[in-house]
């Protein structure tokens, strides 16, 4: 169940996300007359695999985990949302029902839409239906990338592309490097790139002692960029 509070919005956090900066002032306050924003706690569910897609969100702040439980039982961890993104609109893939669950990595807060106003949405914000296109069309990319990686690189390589990817779209410039600043576990690593959370493990290790990354419960710091670039590209 989602364990969520309502709370307030500044229209003009929402009017400096690439996604609607091209808006109109009077179409976006009408869009947002419709919003219903939602503070999530921690390990709170903001939709579940197989529900009734009722709603399509925006995450405004924080970071949400995306996973899917296989027809064999497995879970998946398939993305992380960031900020700025739209996510659960199954409408837009033509399907009833959310094919994966959002769970908040941390405290977030996510706007909210009526599914049956998505048409209506695109229908009178062309832009905005043009970005969301895009959204869509770079996370097809995202998941082509991932399957091609596991069909043809070996594991040390898919591994360090993920936790690259994971740097740049999440990471937070610290001291020692780059942190990745959402709790983050060597199983989410390891469904994320096909792999066993043993071969993370051995992996992270590794690469902790020879000063590529810094570990912790939950925790992961990538201290030498280059050195696991050319670990996940060697030829380049």
């Amino acid at each position: 169940m989602l364990k969520a509070q309502n709370v307030a919005i500044d229209i003009s956090l929402v009017r400096n996300l690439p996604l609607f900066r091209q808006m109109e002032p009077a179409a976006l306050a009408r869009l947002m007359t419709r919003a219903t924003p939602r503070r999530v706690l921690p390990g709170d569910i903001v939709f579940e695999q197989g529900a009734e897609a009722a709603a399509f969100y925006l995450l405004l702040h924080g970071r949400l985990k995306v996973s899917q439980v296989t027809p064999d039982g497995q879970q998946v961890m398939v993305r992380v949302v960031h900020p700025g993104d739209l996510f659960g609109f199954a409408r837009a893939l033509a399907r009833p029902d959310y094919p994966g669950t959002a769970r908040a990595a941390v405290e977030s807060i996510v706007v909210s839409w009526p599914m049956t106003d998505w048409d209506a949405v695109v229908e009178n914000n062309p832009r905005l239906a043009i970005n969301a296109m895009q959204t869509i069309g770079q996370r097809l990319d995202e998941a082509h990338t991932r399957l091609r990686e596991m069909s043809t690189q070996e594991v040390e390589r898919r591994v360090a592309h993920a936790v690259l990817r994971l740097a740049e779209k999440a990471g937070r410039v610290e001291a020692t490097g780059t942190r990745i600043d959402f709790p983050i576990t060597r199983q989410d690593i390891a469904e994320m790139t096909g792999t066993t959370l043993h071969t993370v493990s051995r992996l992270l290790s590794s690469w902790e002692g020879q000063g590529l990354v810094e570990g912790g419960r939950q925790k992961l710091t990538v201290v030498d960029a280059e050195g696991l670039a050319r670990i996940a590209d060697p030829e380049s």
